[in-house]
């Protein structure tokens, strides 16, 4: 069963359905190594990364296995970054949210924005439960932005990333359907 990749939008952002032309906004995000520094692989170094995260994001929406749509600002249509759900599993409701941001983005509120909107669209659309998302215990911002949205944090994955070729603890964190309030933070 096929998802249709939502458009919505918030004040100041428009989140849309990703097309091929933003691969290159893509690479340039991916590529910058201070975005990168927390995810458990290295910036891209070859525009073919991109062109194949479209690839895998169209499957995804095909498969029914989750949506990730681009993040514009709403005042002049830039490019802001992404966010997604995958794993969106119908039998036991839940899904995991995932985000990335421009450097450039960073500290307006956009993340928490974004991902308050697509948190509202999954939890009225798709039916979800819940929904879990990680970040590496060093990225205080985005532990913030989780719990801006109402996620709780839930526990620690230790050692479960190399992270630049260090090893890395993760944070997990849940968000239950009763506990949402999407005016939160």
């Amino acid at each position: 069963m096929s998802v249709v990749t939502p458009v919505l939008r918030t004040a100041r952002l428009r989140l849309r359905p990703f097309s091929d032309t933003d691969a290159d906004a893509l690479f340039a995000l991916h590529g910058n190594t201070r975005v990168m520094r927390y995810w458990d692989s290295p910036p891209w170094t070859e525009r073919a990364r991109a062109d194949r995260f479209l690839a895998s994001t169209r499957k995804a929406a095909d498969e029914g296995t989750g949506v990730r749509v681009a993040v514009d600002r709403a005042s002049d249509g830039a490019f802001v970054g992404w966010c997604g759900l995958t794993g969106w599993n119908p039998d036991y409701r839940s899904a995991s949210l995932g985000y990335c941001l421009d450097e450039a983005m960073w500290g307006h509120g956009y993340a928490t924005e974004a991902a308050r909107a697509l948190l509202g669209w999954a939890f009225d659309t798709l039916d979800l439960n819940r929904v879990q998302a990680e970040a590496d215990t060093r990225n205080d911002a985005s532990a913030r932005v989780l719990e801006k949205v109402g996620f709780v944090r839930e526990g620690t994955l230790r050692e479960d990333c190399v992270v630049n070729g260090e090893v890395s603890d993760s944070w997990v964190f849940g968000l239950i359907r009763r506990e949402w309030h999407p005016s939160a933070g």
